[in-house]
């Protein structure tokens, strides 16, 4: 067995908006550009890609099939490399980089490519089945968000609130009030910009030309479509919350949106055999549940589970990573974990930069762990809040010449998000042009909710081969 599964580099692309640039872009076409991209900027030789396993959570329409196996094939990946398509919802694919770093460790393969991909602009209606052959009671769903067709006794058993529900449920439970959320969600547009005009985002950023038509020339999209740089308090605040006595507003949830992230995985082995330096060790992973009505707190019994299992507590993490389902969601961590403001989402999380589900897994470690080598800083944790009652997290530690970087708990999930009808469904677009989920409709996958958490070490390129193990420090500092 392998002691260690490495990470040795990633990339993402642009996030598009719903309907925006990357819309005419099958999802399996957009994934298979940034794993060729990824695999061709690295010395691997591409038969010693075991298995692309990717993290995709719609699966009803031209994901549909096992994503992984197509997008590895239009990659050009050899045909001896296998493809496996992973559904934790908003962690799939922080799932996916779990399920290679097990694979690793195991012996099961030397290399792998994790990943995860999203088109909610590209999710299908589907028609549910009849149940005899005069039925009139089939439905009709939208596959962009949510749950269809659930089972009536997961709705008895445990509630049907809708992912916002869930997020207005932990607001009141913890005092935290609809001004605080707006703050939060201000600071995250402000943070992405900031990150944005250092450079930070372009250096995580794999451009793609989409075709416009025989004659009109292709647009290259290079930058996420979904921040708005004029999101001021003042501006989110006149926004109208999704309940007339919640927090929860378009401009302080996630968005809906395509893209696609990819990780490159494997043993210490395969990097000595190409002389490619790893960025990050996975030190360890874990799952935890929490109660269907307050998902979003899903990342703090995951992230205590994980560093338990790592020996290692949040106060040596540098920087730390929580999904924006909602700004609920990372400011109750932030209460529960007692951790400071300015360790948490430093470029902006998906307030700004916005959450196309599959992806957005493996989207917090390229974000994680190009934070932690731009500031020469050593750990830090990424969450993410699951809808359906599971979660992923990660955390992953990387390092470049002459520096020591550790990036470790990684907690991923999803809010659950609500269903209705497709003659009634609709997204709520406000005047800043932000498209998000309405209030309306039942929600699904409450039960069961799950977070996983990884976590890693860096490590120090100068000494990587003698195991260095690199001093820990919580303080944040650039």
């Amino acid at each position: 067995m392998n002691d260690y599964a490495y990470i040795y580099d990633t990339a993402r692309s642009a996030f598009g908006t719903l309907g925006g640039g990357l819309s005419s872009v099958r999802p399996d076409d957009l994934l298979a550009h940034v794993i060729r991209e990824l695999v061709n900027r690295n010395g691997f030789d591409l038969n010693e890609y075991e298995d692309v396993i990717a993290g995709n959570t719609n699966q009803a329409g031209e994901d549909c099939r096992n994503v992984a196996r197509f997008a590895g094939l239009l990659a050009g990946l050899p045909i001896s490399s296998g493809g496996i398509t992973v559904n934790r919802l908003c962690g799939s694919s922080l799932a996916a980089t779990l399920d290679a770093a097990r694979a690793v460790r195991c012996n099961e393969g030397e290399l792998f490519v994790a990943c995860g991909v999203e088109s909610m602009s590209r999710a299908p209606l589907v028609l549910s089945k009849a149940n005899n052959a005069f039925d009139r009671a089939q439905q009709l769903a939208d596959t962009t968000m949510g749950a269809r067709f659930t089972n009536p006794k997961i709705s008895a058993a445990f509630g049907d609130d809708s992912m916002p529900q869930t997020a207005d449920n932990i607001a009141a439970d913890l005092g935290i009030s609809r001004a605080q959320c707006d703050e939060f969600a201000a600071r995250s547009q402000a943070n992405y910009q900031a990150a944005k005009q250092a450079g930070h985002m372009a250096a995580q950023i794999v451009p793609i030309d989409v075709p416009q038509g025989r004659k009109k020339p292709a647009i290259t999209i290079s930058e996420d479509e979904h921040p708005r740089a004029g999101s001021t308090e003042q501006v989110l605040g006149g926004l109208r919350t999704l309940a007339n006595d919640g927090v929860v507003t378009a401009g302080n949830a996630s968005g809906l949106n395509d893209g696609a992230s990819a990780i490159i995985v494997g043993s210490q082995a395969v990097g000595e055999k190409y002389n490619v330096a790893a960025k990050a060790r996975i030190l360890a992973g874990a799952v935890a549940g929490v109660e269907p009505r307050t998902m979003g707190l899903g990342p703090v019994p995951a992230s205590q589970k994980a560093l338990a299992r790592a020996g290692l507590t949040l106060d040596q993490m540098d920087v730390i990573e929580v999904n924006e389902a909602f700004a609920v969601v990372p400011m109750a961590f932030m209460r529960e974990m007692d951790v400071a403001r300015d360790r948490l989402n430093i470029h902006g999380g998906a307030c700004a930069l916005g959450h196309p589900i599959g992806a957005s897994g493996a989207r917090i470690i390229v974000t994680l762990l190009h934070a932690l080598e731009r500031y020469d800083l050593k750990r830090g944790v990424a969450a993410v809040c699951i809808g359906g009652g599971s979660g992923d997290a990660g955390g992953v530690m990387g390092a470049e010449v002459g520096q020591a970087i550790d990036m470790v708990p990684m907690v991923m999930g999803v809010p659950n998000i609500g269903q209705r009808p497709a003659a009634s469904f609709e997204c709520a677009q406000n005047r800043l042009g932000l498209w998000r989920v309405d209030t309306g409709g039942f929600a699904a996958f409450w039960v069961m909710h799950q977070i996983a958490v990884i976590i890693a070490e860096a490590v120090n390129l100068n000494n990587f081969y003698g195991g260095h193990e690199a001093l820990l420090r919580m303080a944040f500092s650039r």
